[in-house]
């Protein structure tokens, strides 16, 4: 039978067996295998047998679940791989048995995406490691209006909602233009940034882009953004048309905040 091992660096805090029931991986205390960091989300993964495989599925986490340094959605497991959740990691250990009369776990409905104010952006050496983008956090279409006239007036139809994008003004990067669909972009040489830097001295992480209930806000990583030429000094709200402006040893990146239909 498959047992997870929960490890904060080479501490070992846990030890659980997977049977019939999944295990949920989180911070909030109903989890199998509950992880008391900020850095994970209250329900953030969970790992069950499917059928005589093990499975480990993404809850919709703020900071992503990763194995063996590779963030997944959805995974199969075999015995040695390490599921890495924050600041915390899961090693996995036996080879997984079909049990008889379990059935496959079903996917839950999805969990809302969750606030920053709940769980907290990683904000250490591991980001640079594990840190990639948030989940896109847009909900289903709207129900297309009947086609077939009634006497009752159709309601209006909703808004178009504008994406914001950042526009590359000036410095070295991957692309010239990024629509912020995400709930966090990276900024940064590392291979998980969404606006990705060219250069021998560009920093792994040189700022993040989070989105919230009232807007965008750019915070600092390696480097201290400037926004409209002044340096922040904690996450600062962007207004369309900022300028933001990222300095590293060997030159800059700087770019424009701007919304489009």
């Amino acid at each position: 039978m498959s047992k997870l091992i929960l490890k904060y660096e080479a501490a070992v805090l846990k030890e659980v067996e997977v049977g019939a029931t999944p295990i949920g991986i989180g911070r909030a205390p109903d989890n199998a295998l509950h992880v008391d960091n900020l850095a994970v989300s209250s329900h953030h993964a969970r790992i069950f047998n499917d059928g005589g495989k093990l499975v480990v599925e993404d809850m919709n986490s703020l900071n992503g679940t990763f194995v063996n340094s590779q963030r997944v959605t959805r995974a199969t497991l075999k015995p040695g791989d390490i599921v890495t959740v924050g600041k915390h990691s899961i090693e996995v250990r036996g080879e997984a048995e079909a049990i008889a009369g379990a059935p496959v776990a079903a996917a839950p409905a999805k969990p809302a995406p969750p606030k920053l104010q709940e769980t907290m952006v990683l904000d250490t050496k591991k980001r640079r490691e594990l840190l990639a983008q948030a989940m896109a956090a847009g909900g289903p279409p709207a129900d297309a209006q009947s086609a077939t006239q009634t006497q009752t007036q159709a309601p209006p139809t909703p808004p178009r909602q504008r994406i914001a994008w950042l526009l590359v003004l000036e410095g070295k990067t991957d692309q010239r233009e990024y629509p912020l669909s995400n709930k966090l972009t990276v900024i940064g040489k590392s291979g998980m940034a969404t606006v990705r830097m060219k250069g021998w001295f560009a920093p792994q992480v040189a700022a993040q882009v989070t989105k919230r209930d009232d807007g965008y806000y750019i915070g600092t990583g390696d480097k201290v953004p400037k926004v409209n030429g002044q340096p922040i000094t904690g996450p600062t709200k962007l207004n369309e048309g900022d300028s933001i402006e990222l300095e590293h040893l060997m030159g800059r990146v700087k770019l424009s905040f701007a919304y489009r239909d």
